[in-house]
Parts: C-alpha cells; structure tokens; sequence
C-alpha cells in the first residue's frame, strides 16, 4: 500500500504544483490577465499541437497499435456523452447551463493534463499510448462539443445541428490539425520503410530538435497558465451546478470508464500503459478549452470556468486514489 501511496504521488503531485505555482503567481502580480489570456492561446494554438504531433510520431509501428483500446477508449466516451446528455436535461431547464454541463462531463482535460499524467505514470509507453489515443479522442472530444453546444446554448431552448458549422470547427480545430499531421507523417514513414528507404524526419535534426523543444515547454507552460486562470468567483449562485457537475466529472466518469476498462481487461489485452491513458480519460479535469468554447458559442461560460476550476481541485484528491487503487490492483 505504500509503494502505491509513492507511486502515485510521484505521478500527481508535480502536476498539481505546477498548476498551484500559476495560480501563486497571479496572486502576486507576476502574471498578468493579458499575460495569461495571451499564454493560453499560445497554448491551445501552438505548444499543443507540436505536443500532439510529436506523441503521435512518436509511435514505433502503425502496426502496433492495440485497436481495442482505441475502440474502447472512444465507445466508453460516445456512451458517457450520452448519459450526459440525459442527467443534463434532467437536472436543469436553462439551455446555456445544461450545455455546458454536458460538455463538463464528457470533455477531459486530455491535452493538457492527460497526456503528462500518462507519460509520469507509465514512462515513454505511456507516452506512446496517450499520443495514439489523441488521435482519435481529441477530435472526438471537439465533434461532441461542438454538436453540444450548438444544440444547448442560451439563444435558444432548441436549435438545429449545422453540419457545416461542426466540419469547419472539426477542420479548424489546432488540436486537431497536430493529431492529424502527426498521423500523416507517421504514414508517410511507414510507407517509406516499405519501400527500404530510411529517411526520418529525425534526419532534420535542427527541425526535429526544435519540435521536441517546443514538445518540452508546453505541459509545464499550460499547467502554470492553467493555475494562473483559477478564479473563485461566483461560487454561491452556481453551488448546485458546481456540486453536481464536478461530482459526475471527478468520480461518476472514472469510475465507469476505469471499472468497464478492468473488467474487459483480458479480453481488449490492456496492459500498464494502457491504463495510464485511461486515467488521462476518463479521470482528468474538465477541458480548459470548454470555457472558451462555451463563451464563443452562447453557453453558460462563467459556469464552464467554475468547472474548470473546481473540477481541477478535486480531481487533484480523485486521480490519486484511482492511481493508487490501479497500483495496488496490479495494473502499473
């Protein structure tokens, strides 16, 4: 029990440091709002995508690839957006929050979060696991949030879904562009080792070591200007929405998607690094990017930044005890 006591706070603790750090920071002054607004989107924009591109090249084999943990990973997903679509109705009549709540329960903070939390809890495998998994989760993780807030947003009890509204954000997406780049290149390697030909693009090394410079700032960069993005405010007149959504995101979620992962674990062969994806899934934080989103599409943002935070606090408690909880089950 105390070897996964250790074990898991090695891997949460300097996460969530770095996130205190960045808000200690503001509190301060040495991080401004017009410093922090301009970070996250330096973040969302450019270090995470290069982040993603690099996970995802990263892949030794295509051929490699565990499909059943893709296709695990993404139904468990589909499957809880779903459900959050019905607790979402059921718990409140306003369109804008029940958009945003939606979105809290389905949405990870994967990018950010998920990923270094991944690679901490099970080394360069996890690494590798977490950047296949972007591939297909982020996009899916923007369709659905895309398809939510569009249907629930406070214009509106109910709209219709704009096709192309959704495939110009999927298409737009910077997220997204750096899974699918990383895809590409990594076929375009794979076809090149087909054809007995070696070239790399680690052959560019000037090009290759400045991506994996970039790769190197982001996760501590993100998580300080998460921290510094915490606000408190508002608290008492979202209290109900608060306690319900964080309650759904930081145990309902996991518990569900980490508990069905371990009891198909023979049959989809998951093994330590795949599991580290998983808590990078199903159990991280809301997404920073869904306060951005919900402002921009008419939801409740000032709900989905309370979300973000809160959801951050707590998750800090609940990802260590799933990890230590995986630890002592034998799965790292």
């Amino acid at each position: 029990m105390l070897d996964a006591f250790i074990f898991a706070a090695n891997a949460v603790l300097p996460i969530v440091l770095l996130i205190v750090l960045g808000f200690l920071l503001k509190k301060i002054g040495l991080l401004t709002r017009e410093f922090l607004d301009v970070g996250n989107k330096l973040t969302f924009r450019v270090l995470l995508p290069v982040m993603l591109f690099c996970n995802v090249y990263e892949i030794e084999r295509l051929n490699e690839i565990n499909v059943p943990f893709i296709i695990y990973g993404i139904a468990a997903v589909i499957v809880i957006f779903f459900i959050a679509i019905a607790v979402g109705c059921a718990f409140t009549k306003d369109a804008a929050k029940r958009g945003t709540l939606i979105q809290s329960v389905f949405r990870s903070n994967y990018a950010i979060i998920g990923i270094p939390l991944a690679a901490s809890l099970f080394g360069d495998k996890g690494a590798a696991a977490a950047g296949v998994m972007a591939a297909f989760c982020v996009p899916t993780f923007n369709i659905l949030a895309v398809i939510t807030l569009t249907v629930f947003n406070g214009s509106s009890e109910k709209q219709g879904i704009n096709l192309k509204k959704i495939l110009l954000g999927v298409v737009k997406n910077p997220l997204i562009i750096g899974t699918v780049s990383g895809l590409a290149v990594l076929g375009i390697r794979e076809l090149l080792t087909v054809c007995d030909i070696g070239f790399r693009l680690s052959d560019i090394t000037f090009l290759y070591k400045s991506l994996e410079n970039v790769k190197s700032v982001c996760t501590p960069f993100a998580l300080i200007i998460l921290g510094g993005r915490f606000e408190f405010s508002a608290v008492s007149k979202l209290w109900k929405e608060i306690v319900f959504g964080t309650a759904i995101r930081t145990v309902a979620v996991p518990v569900l998607g980490l508990g069905a992962a371990l009891l198909l674990r023979e049959q989809l062969g998951l093994s330590g690094e795949h599991f580290a994806t998983y808590v990078g899934v199903f159990a991280t934080p809301v997404a920073v990017a869904s306060a951005v989103m919900a402002k921009e599409m008419g939801a409740d943002d000032e709900l989905a930044g309370q979300m973000v935070v809160w959801t951050s606090l707590v998750s800090a408690v609940t990802i260590f005890i799933y990890v230590t909880v995986l630890r002592t089950l034998g799965v790292f």
